[in-house]
């Protein structure tokens, strides 16, 4: 019923303009004046309103900025995610200051070069070999500094030290993720693609003696202030493991193995606090995946090592789960 008065709506004033607009046009036969032809008055009178537009569309840029700012991510929960968030607010400090100045600039000269008999008007250039030069220039070195800064934030991400952090595995599928521990030899189990099938989701070589003790869990539990290094692997397609507020993403290719390695530095229970009893840490999907592609979430949780040691206790390993099915 709201679409239809909405329709309806819509056409009442299409149709209430239209009369307007015929209105003015039989004013103007009486008057004997057409009012197609626009005058310096017009002239003036719509540069104003230009101006008036361009301040106000600057001021609501300013305006929803701070208004939607809340919901944005919070701060980066991770180490390298710090390094991330300042090379994003470097960014776009550059991008919305050249934004500003260009449209001050636009509205400035909509204004000013308006037509009008007592102003000169706008030179015209056909054509000027300086003015080339130095909006492609200098735009191609600051784009270049840009460039640099990212690749050097880059390069420090992906070849953090590795030689601390604990292995997990991550593992995707269409819908859902597996994390795969290992137990007390703190080794993975190999794998194999070929191995997939039925309760052996993952593909796990259970002829692999360093397979038996790994525990596959629905959750993934991370150690605050201890590096870790996930494994990624996918069973189907391209899929993107996205953890938002560790700023990790990284995508999930069948055949081959890729890898994150990053530190956490808030516990679940400190976000809480500050975010709000609601608050989660989740793994996504960053791919259109699918049908189901929403349903590739998974809770990751970050506690202490004391916490995290008696949750993975409690984990059955990949032997117990085999002789269970048996």
């Amino acid at each position: 019923m709201t679409n239809v008065f909405i329709v309806v709506i819509s056409f009442l004033l299409v149709v209430t303009l239209v009369q307007l607009v015929r209105v003015g046009q039989l004013l103007g036969d009486i008057r004997k004046k057409d009012f197609n032809v626009v005058t310096e008055t017009d002239n003036k009178r719509q540069s104003f309103l230009m101006l008036i537009v361009g301040l106000a569309f600057l001021a609501s840029c300013v305006w929803q900025y701070f208004a939607w700012n809340p919901l944005l991510l919070p701060s980066a929960s991770s180490e390298h995610g710090v390094i991330i968030d300042e090379l994003m607010r470097f960014t776009m400090i550059l991008i919305i200051s050249v934004f500003f100045l260009l449209h001050l600039f636009l509205f400035y000269f909509l204004h000013k070069y308006k037509k009008s008999s007592d102003k000169h008007k706008a030179y015209y250039y056909t054509h000027n070999n300086k003015l080339e030069y130095i909006w492609t220039i200098v735009p191609a070195i600051i784009l270049t500094g840009v460039i640099l800064y990212g690749l050097n934030v880059w390069d420090r991400i992906t070849n953090a030290d590795t030689s601390e952090a604990s292995v997990i595995e991550v593992y995707g599928k269409q819908f859902g993720w597996n994390a795969r521990y290992p137990g007390e030899d703190q080794k993975l189990g190999s794998h194999d693609y070929k191995l997939v099938g039925g309760a052996n989701a993952l593909g796990i070589d259970i002829d692999d003696v360093n397979s038996l003790d790994d525990k596959v869990t629905r959750e993934l539990h991370l150690v605050v202030g201890k590096p870790v290094l996930m494994k990624l692997r996918s069973q189907d397609i391209i899929h993107s493991a996205f953890m938002p507020h560790f700023r990790v993403q990284m995508n999930c290719v069948p055949g081959m193995t890729t890898q994150f390695v990053f530190t956490p530095t808030k516990t679940t229970k400190e976000m809480k606090m500050l975010e709000g009893d609601d608050f989660e840490y989740v793994l996504l999907c960053n791919k259109i995946c699918g049908v189901a592609h929403y349903n590739m979430q998974m809770k990751v949780v970050v506690e202490t090592q004391e916490e995290y040691d008696a949750w993975l206790l409690k984990q059955g390993t990949l032997s117990e789960k085999l002789l269970t099915q048996k």
